[in-house]
């Protein structure tokens, strides 16, 4: 099975096209790497707390309910009052890595939250079942991927990056359950990710490209913002790919790349063509 246990960040998303741009693209997603890995937070003395946190918002989002400081701070937070804001900062990140959730104060006065799916895409499996939570977050994470290794990205390499966050082909994850089984079947019947066997490979590889159905909702300017908003910088940092997404803006202006519109992505999403076979699932 492709599900390598370790790599560096730079090997499993690296393109380059002069010795110089290597180097800074290197950069770029080692330094991305460190701010979405969902495991560093077992360095953080206050990580069960973060923890604990995170599955109260969770819950709080699958009953539609508002969130309350008051309520973290007698339920979850209990005797680390001093260590709020620290753990309130790290819980949200880490909720919005994750899910593409936001975390909006609607009540200045008693500090109540509501938390928003701020990710445009039209799927959310949390309507169809109430133990899900939105797996936005990782599913862009993954578009930019594919996008940041010329649009292609080898299934290894995927699961080399995925697993430095954490998340490993048949270990069950409790926000995104079975991992291999959400991106090279779920995603790939809703059209988000294509799911293909590399070319004359011997033994067969496969490897993933975006969908219809991502092209249609998002693009890859959307995509570099998310990743440059959870790193902490601007999209521009990200050299050479900010500067291809800036084209690709141009071309969907002029109606020559991907004119999909809203109402044709339900369409493709409604087709549901059935997914090839994963050759590591068992």
């Amino acid at each position: 099975r492709e599900s390598g246990q370790s790599a560096s960040p730079s090997s499993s998303t690296s393109r380059s096209t002069s010795d110089g741009d290597s180097s800074s693209q290197d950069e770029d997603t080692s330094s991305l790497q460190l701010s979405i890995d969902t495991e560093s937070l077992s360095r953080d003395s206050l990580d069960e707390k973060v923890t604990d946190l995170v599955h109260f918002m969770i819950l709080k989002y699958r009953l539609r309910k508002p969130i309350t400081e008051a309520e973290m701070l007698k339920l979850v937070i209990k005797g680390c009052k001093s260590e709020y804001p620290v753990i309130f900062k790290k819980a949200c990140r880490c909720l919005e890595v994750i899910s593409g959730i936001d975390v909006k104060e609607v009540d200045p006065t008693t500090h109540s939250y509501v938390l928003i799916n701020s990710l445009d895409f039209t799927y959310d499996d949390t309507f169809s079942d109430d133990r899900s939570m939105p797996k936005n977050g990782l599913l862009i994470i993954i578009l930019g991927m594919i996008f940041m290794v010329g649009n292609c990205a080898p299934e290894k390499d995927i699961w080399d990056f995925l697993n430095m966050m954490g998340i490993y082909a048949g270990r069950e994850h409790f926000i995104y359950g079975e991992p291999r089984k959400l991106i090279t079947r779920d995603w790939v019947q809703e059209n988000y990710l294509e799911y293909q066997q590399v070319p004359d490979s011997d033994p067969p590889r496969y490897q993933f490209l975006w969908g219809p159905r991502a092209h249609a909702e998002t693009s890859k300017l959307k995509v570099l913002e998310f990743l440059a908003k959870i790193k902490g910088t601007d999209p521009i940092s990200f050299s050479c790919w900010y500067e291809e997404a800036l084209r690709d803006e141009e071309e969907r202006a002029r109606g020559r790349v991907y004119p999909t519109d809203r109402a044709a992505a339900m369409f493709i999403a409604q087709r549901r063509p059935a997914a090839p076979p994963s050759p590591t699932e068992e």
